[in-house]
């Protein structure tokens, strides 16, 4: 959980060389943060800013527009494909990565953080399959230290680069990872 801290929002780094029509950019973040949710099907009344729902180019498929959508029922989360954001893209380098050894909870941590509308308002659960409940917990346990858990002490970096050297080298093989 301490590694999936340290890295769950690296996958921002991806304004580095994001443009501004995708919203990717340093300027025009807004593909890059929020909450996530299921492409490919229904959008829920619970995601954030709903009123914005009906502008979704999923609307253009009326197959889009059920529960299910694309999908069959108790799939598992790992089958469905999220809106875009940093949470996905860390995901995806870090799903191929070779040597990445970080257990199935950690990487749900890192893909899953920000999909509220599952872990904390009840939606998608046509999809789920046991293991997502084990992810489930495993996101609720981390979130509790995730937002607003910020503080302004400051930390001594060569101890802190220690510790956590050991741990990424211990879960990911080579540390050097691939964007």
């Amino acid at each position: 959980m301490q590694l999936c801290g340290l890295l769950h929002d690296v996958g921002k780094v991806m304004y580095s060389f994001g443009c501004d029509e995708d919203g990717t950019s340093q300027q025009e973040q807004w593909g890059l943060v929020g909450d996530t949710w299921v492409v490919g099907c229904k959008l829920p009344e619970s995601c954030i800013f709903s009123e914005f729902n009906s502008l979704n180019m999923d609307n253009c498929h009326p197959e889009m527009q059920t529960d299910l959508g694309v999908y069959e029922a108790h799939c598992g989360l790992d089958n469905l494909h999220l809106a875009w954001g940093h949470d996905e893209y860390l995901w995806h380098v870090l799903n191929n990565h070779e040597g990445n050894t970080i257990p199935l909870e950690g990487m749900a941590m890192i893909r899953y953080h920000s999909f509220y509308p599952w872990h904390s308002c009840g939606e998608y659960t046509q999809f789920e399959t046991k293991i997502d409940e084990k992810y489930k917990a495993a996101v609720l346990d981390f979130n509790k230290y995730d937002l607003y858990t910020k503080c302004e002490q400051t930390i001594n970096i060569d101890e802190m680069k220690e510790y956590y050297m050991s741990i990424a080298e211990k879960y990911l093989d080579s540390i050097i990872l691939h964007w």
